[in-house]
C-alpha cells in the first residue's frame, strides 16, 4: 500500500482544514518545498497536493508551486483543486502533475471528466468521491449532490476509471481513524474491477495502515496526522521499508 502524504495550499502556504471548513484553516509551514523534501528524505515517493485557493476559484491558482515541488524532488505527485477546463489539466500536467484528482468536474460536468480519461489515459486521471452519509459531495464539500457514492463509483470504472480517492467527510481532520466501513463497502462491491482505491480522511494512527492495507486499498493519504505529530515520518519510513 502506497504512503502519500497531502500538501494543501493556500496563499502559498502548507496548511489543513478540518471536514474542508475554510475558517478551520491552521498554517503549518510557509514553504510547502521544505515539507515536500522532508518526505523524499524518509523514503516517500508519493505526494498528493491540493490548490485550495484553486478549488475555491473553480481554476487553478498554486501552479507554480506544483511547479517547483515537481522540478525540485522526485515525487510523483497527484494534483487536484479547481481543476475544471481542458486548460486547468494542461497546465497541471506541464507544471510537473503525475496525475490529477477530479472532483466536482466528475459529478457536475460528466463528459468533461470522462473525455480526460480518454485523452490522457486512465493512469493519469484519478475519480475523487468525497462521501457524505453515504451521498457524493461537491463544490469544496459545501453541496450535497444527491448521487450515492457506490453506483457513482461502479459508473466510473465502467467508463475505464482505475483509481478512486475516496474521502469519508465526516473523518476528515478529526483523527478519530478513518471510515474502515466505506472503503470496505466500496472494495466488496468493485471486486470484479481493476480498482485502485486510495484512501483518505480520518487517519490517526500507524496502527491503522496495516488495517487498510488488508482491506484492500492501494493506497493511503495522510495530511494532519503527521503535521499534528500523531504519526513520525520515522514510523512512515519503517512502514515503507516493511513493506518493501
Amino acid at each position: 500500500m502506497r504512503i502519500i502524504p497531502a500538501i494543501d495550499i493556500i496563499d502559498g502556504k502548507c496548511v489543513r482544514l478540518t471536514k474542508g471548513d475554510y475558517e478551520t484553516k491552521k498554517i503549518y509551514n510557509e514553504n510547502p518545498l521544505e515539507v515536500a523534501k522532508m518526505f523524499e528524505a524518509h523514503g516517500i515517493e508519493n505526494l498528493h497536493l491540493v490548490d485550495l485557493d484553486g478549488a475555491k476559484s473553480n481554476r487553478i491558482i498554486n501552479y507554480r508551486i506544483l511547479e517547483q515541488i515537481a522540478s525540485k524532488t522526485k515525487l510523483k505527485i497527484d494534483f487536484g483543486g479547481g481543476l475544471k477546463s481542458d486548460n486547468d489539466l494542461c497546465i497541471a500536467f506541464e507544471s510537473g502533475a503525475n496525475q490529477i484528482t477530479g472532483g466536482s468536474i466528475a459529478v457536475k460536468e460528466p463528459q468533461v471528466f470522462q473525455n480526460w480519461i480518454r485523452t490522457y489515459g486512465a493512469d493519469k486521471i484519478i475519480l475523487g468521491a468525497d462521501v457524505n452519509e453515504g451521498k457524493i459531495a461537491v463544490s469544496g464539500w459545501s453541496e450535497n449532490s444527491g448521487e450515492s457514492f457506490i453506483p457513482f463509483i461502479q459508473d466510473y470504472i465502467s467508463e475505464g476509471i482505475q483509481y478512486v480517492i475516496c474521502t469519508d467527510i465526516s473523518k476528515d481532520g478529526m483523527l478519530e481513524g478513518p471510515g474502515f466501513n466505506v472503503y470496505q463497502e466500496i472494495m466488496i462491491n468493485c471486486k470484479s474491477s481493476q480498482l485502485k482505491l486510495i484512501a483518505s480522511g480520518g487517519i490517526s494512527t500507524i496502527d491503522e495502515l496495516p488495517q487498510l492495507a488488508q482491506l484492500g486499498c492501494e493506497g493511503t493519504i495522510i495530511g494532519k496526522a503527521i503535521y499534528e505529530g500523531k504519526i513520525s515520518l520515522k514510523q512512515l519510513e519503517n512502514f515503507i521499508i516493511k513493506k518493501q
